[in-house]
């Protein structure tokens, strides 16, 4: 059935009507009962006949290309710099792309400016729709966002460089498509590793209101399960903070230094290391190569470790306290975080945790050990974090008398055999005496009996400790010469006075 099919008998119902019943030819009254329902059947099918911009459960929607557009979020606001497409159905002659300008409005078939600034798509449409109901019956109209505008966001708190970032939107980015938190995190320079990345905020204008919504981001999600809900996408005027956590997470420190939203700056860090190290102060130090201690990131770069800067500053005393160092990091958002260490773990049981990565302004404590075991201290100076090298004075009856460098747990025969061994003429071969500071600060005198021979024995051949003194004695033989030399010199000094003048 067509239109001009359906007013056919209306036309001839309002013509019988206006003829009357002194007009018409046989039965009036039938015929007119006949054109009242022919009307009604009429009016059903104009009724049930399509009008431009009302939807059709038969039609087949067109396809919009959805790979070409960003995906509309409902509670996107619209403005200058937006390029979005409008669609009216079954009306391709008004429908097209827009971009918004300057004035907030676009620029529509028809009707001409219409504004859309500070309006969520739908309520764009529902305007738009309205703007052109005296054109069209019952309108449909669709919007979708192709092009976001260069929204500008700030951003504060525990990130590199905090400050205001504008940025263009990536089509690729979630939700509208706008750029997200970890993508404007990374153009701050990444997060600190004082960051806490569970409870960041998103502050966001409410449209028609002075107040703002707060948005709570959880990116360890993000970061453990995946959950891409939590890298929200950015609205122009948003203003991001991530917060200080209150202490350092051993367990997360190494996998949130690897995130891909971690610190991006590869600059040498300054650093302060005080205590028991050979060079305690202040320290620049570079990111770690592939053959030094780092934590691997996001950049060629591995981030420096506390084991690095103990390192560079020539590692440990023998006195250290390793199980009590303390890591005190400052934060841009709240007070400063002391975490305490406990590098016997790392050396004992090779707990990776306990070797912090670093951040530009760490300062390291390492205190002094009231009380050592010999095995601790055997298996300390042993360890990557000591010094290379022991400093050990060998005074006495040796061939080269003075200090000696030797690698740490040397045993006390290989060092006097480094100071050129025993003077056979004049030492006292059997023992010796070595005098030890102590870290509680008292002097510790021992006599060993020595036998060069003798592999490392704690009590004959103990391992030597930074600074130690091993003095070697005159042999029995060599005093009583010295005695009587002692006696005998001022007789020979008088004798050659004597010679000198001739008496």
């Amino acid at each position: 059935m067509n239109r001009s099919s359906l007013e056919s008998p209306i036309r001839w119902y309002l013509q019988a009507i206006a003829l009357g019943p002194t007009q018409q030819s046989g039965r009036p009254q039938q015929r007119v009962k006949a054109a009242k329902q022919l009307v009604l059947l009429a009016l059903v099918g104009l009724i049930a006949w399509p009008a431009p911009g009302v939807a059709q459960f038969a039609q087949t929607v067109p396809n919009l290309q959805p790979s070409a557009a960003i995906t509309g979020d409902a509670g996107y606001i619209l403005g200058a710099g937006d390029r979005i497409r409008v669609d009216f159905f079954e009306v391709p002659e008004y429908s097209g792309e827009f971009l918004v300008l300057p004035s907030g409005t676009v620029n529509l078939p028809q009707v001409g400016a219409v504004s859309v600034q500070g309006k969520t798509l739908k309520q764009a449409s529902n305007d738009i729709g309205a703007k052109f109901a005296p054109y069209l019956r019952q309108p449909l109209v669709t919007i979708s966002l192709l092009a976001a505008r260069p929204i500008k966001v700030a951003i504060a708190g525990e990130v590199n460089r905090p400050g205001s970032y504008s940025t263009k939107p990536e089509a690729s980015a979630t939700d509208i498509g706008g750029t997200s938190v970890t993508r404007m995190i990374e153009l701050a320079g990444g997060i600190t590793q004082a960051a806490d990345v569970r409870r960041v905020q998103i502050r966001r204008a409410r449209p028609g209101s002075t107040g703002a919504a707060v948005l709570n981001v959880d990116l360890w999600q993000l970061l453990k399960t995946g959950d891409i809900n939590q890298d929200v996408a950015l609205r122009d005027g948003d203003s991001i903070f991530i917060p200080a956590s209150e202490s350092i997470n051993l367990d997360e420190a190494s996998q949130l230094a690897s995130a891909s939203f971690s610190t991006t700056e590869t600059r040498p860090l300054k650093v302060a290391i005080v205590g028991q190290v050979q060079r305690p102060g202040p320290y620049i130090i570079s990111g770690a190569t592939d053959n030094e201690t780092g934590i691997n990131t996001n950049t060629q770069q591995k981030i420096p470790t506390i084991t690095k800067a103990i390192q560079v500053a020539g590692g440990i005393t023998q006195t250290a306290d390793i199980r009590n160092i303390e890591l005190r990091r400052r934060t841009n958002s709240g007070p400063a975080q002391v975490t305490k260490i406990d590098f016997w773990q790392l050396l004992a049981g090779g707990d990776l945790r306990q070797d912090l990565p670093l951040q530009d302004g760490d300062t390291i404590v390492i205190p002094t050990a009231t009380a050592m075991s010999a095995k601790e201290a055997t298996e300390l100076a042993a360890a990557s974090f000591s010094p290379d090298k022991i400093t050990v004075n060998i005074v006495g009856e040796v061939v080269k008398p003075g200090a000696v460098e030797v690698p740490p747990n040397t045993p006390l025969n290989q060092a006097v055999l480094a100071a050129g061994g025993f003077n056979k003429r004049r030492a006292k071969q059997s023992a010796v005496t070595l005098i030890r500071l102590n870290p509680d600060g008292t002097v510790s005198k021992r006599v060993i009996s020595v036998n060069l021979a003798q592999g490392l024995n704690n009590n004959s051949n103990p391992p030597l400790r930074n600074n130690d003194t091993v003095i070697i004695g005159r042999s029995s033989l060599a005093g009583i010469s010295d005695t009587v030399g002692n006696v005998l010199s001022p007789l020979s000094n008088v004798f050659g006075l004597f010679r000198l003048l001739g008496l």
